[in-house]
């Protein structure tokens, strides 16, 4: 008997080093996310935030790495090109939700 391989190469068939450059791409983009999220909320701590407002740019920090999470759960057994598609999609979600804390933290500054 044969050692197992990794659970990513045996069901998509790709490269291990393919796999695993896909998926530190995508967490270097999600990290860039995360860093954003954090720099706003230095920005916007210093105009004083309610709990409300504390809560909602905390979410805003920890929320890309929710999705990075989900989505590489979905896409590990899957081809190379599917992974690579489910973080985009997941990047496409943490875009949106970052537009929408933007807005929302804008036009409410005592939020």
């Amino acid at each position: 008997m044969s050692a197992p391989k990794s659970p990513s190469a045996v069901a998509t068939g790709s490269p291990r080093w393919l796999v695993w450059t896909v998926i530190a791409l995508a967490g270097l983009f999600y990290a860039y996310a995360v860093w954003n999220a954090v720099a706003h909320l230095i920005t916007m701590a210093q105009t004083g935030l309610t709990g409300t407002g504390w809560a909602t740019l905390l979410f805003g920090v920890v929320f890309p790495v929710i999705v990075f999470g989900f989505a590489f759960a979905i896409g590990r057994r899957r081809r190379v090109g599917e992974l690579a598609l489910t973080f985009l999609a997941g990047l496409g979600i943490v875009a949106v939700f970052w537009m929408s804390l933007l807005a929302l933290s804008l036009t409410l500054p005592s939020a």
